[in-house]
């Protein structure tokens, strides 16, 4: 699309990924903002473009030729994209926690739906294709963090929050590993791989090299390319594929500074979030089609984990990033009645929880929605074997 038909763009979400991306495209003549979407009181929200602000869905989505999806929510996202969808819209989006939990009803329906660069998850998308069209075979995607701890105290993450300029949630589901969980099981749901096992390994080493070895004499006898992570102080926040190839030369892989073999990495050390989305709308533009969904048969999910002793009538305002609950990447067909983490929006708890239990649904109440019938219904299709199997 020409400058003088410049794409135009609704964006769902007003926080630091919604804000970074109207900074960037502001300068970019081939792209316009027609709108920004927001629950909240207009007078309330700060934003880069006030005069773009809205609270109607139908007004976001009229104005656009696709919606930006960056809230970080499940609940709200779900009816936006439904919205998008019933009116020919495509959706592009940085929030791989809709994906993995209600992102399958919508695949398939009819309109495009895809995850964008810039999160890991899209980004290792990205990485994945090229190796790919190397003629590599990938056998472990990968994502590392520089640091994990599973049950922060709500102290040390207001500190951090305020430290790095985002939202106290964000800075907790990155902590907790939540969201690399998260971005790993939406990695594995929609390149066709799996996990090693629940909670994923995420081995320690002290290089990215040392970690994938490790991964590697778990994952060399798996029939399919597995998801994980290392916890590692090289190149925090990167991304890798390692990979086999049928047909290159060994030494000419290892003049290419590859190595030995018989396992290739391809290692990506950084993810640039707001900076990349325009990649993938760039992809739409040229009729490449999705970078990445959840797949409409997923076999991986996110369950909620108790942090702590949870009693009867404990009100979860919202399970990922918050202080009651983690989450834990589950095979599907093995933990049937787990709580996908990203449903839990204003729940409460109905039996007593102990520390470190899966949440099961004879635990927990959760308000009706679109995004609850939408997990049945993915729950009901994996019915009596192994999604997507």
């Amino acid at each position: 699309m020409s400058p003088a038909h410049p794409l135009r763009i609704g964006v769902v979400g007003t926080g630091f990924i919604a804000s970074g991306l109207l900074a960037v495209v502001a300068a970019r003549a081939d792209i316009r903002v027609t709108g920004q979407l927001t629950r909240r009181p207009l007078s309330q929200v700060r934003s880069v473009r006030p005069e773009l602000l809205t609270r109607s869905v139908d007004e976001l989505v009229e104005a656009a030729d696709v919606i930006v999806e960056c809230s970080g929510t499940v609940r709200h996202a779900a009816e936006v994209v439904a919205a998008a969808m019933a009116a020919g819209k495509p959706v592009v989006t940085m929030n791989s926690e809709f994906h993995v939990t209600v992102g399958s009803h919508f695949v398939g329906r009819g309109g495009l739906l895809t995850e964008a660069e810039g999160d890991q998850s899209g980004s290792l998308a990205a990485l994945a294709e090229e190796a790919r069209d190397m003629g590599f075979e990938p056998r472990i995607f990968g994502n590392t963090k520089g640091y994990l701890n599973l049950n922060p105290t709500r102290e040390d993450m207001v500190y951090w929050a305020g430290r790095q300029g985002i939202r106290l949630e964000q800075v907790t589901a990155f902590t907790d590993g939540t969201k690399v969980q998260i971005e790993q099981a939406l990695v594995a749901n929609g390149l066709g791989g799996t996990i090693l096992r629940t909670g994923l390994m995420g081995p320690r080493a002290d290089t990215v090299a040392e970690g994938v070895e490790q991964l590697w004499a778990e994952a060399c006898g798996v029939g399919r390319p597995c998801a994980d992570f290392v916890v590692t102080p090289q190149w925090p926040g990167s991304i890798f594929v390692s990979a086999t190839h049928p047909t290159a030369d060994p030494a000419t892989l290892a003049y290419f500074k590859l190595g030995p073999g018989p396992l290739y990495t391809l290692v990506r050390p950084y993810h640039l979030c707001f900076l990349e989305i325009g990649k993938t709308l760039n992809r739409l533009r040229q009729g490449r089609g999705v970078l990445l969904d959840n797949s409409s048969h997923p076999r991986i999910s996110v369950a909620a984990v108790a942090k702590s002793d949870l009693p009867a009538g404990t009100r979860i305002a919202r399970g990922i990033g918050g202080f009651e609950v983690r989450g834990e990447s589950v095979r599907i067909v093995e933990h049937r009645d787990h709580v996908p983490i990203g449903l839990l929006e204003d729940a409460v708890v109905t039996a007593p929880v102990t520390a470190g239990q899966r949440l099961s649904w004879a635990d927990i109440e959760v308000p009706d929605s679109l995004a609850l019938a939408a997990w049945r219904g993915i729950l009901d299709r994996a019915e009596g074997g192994e999604a997507g199997g």
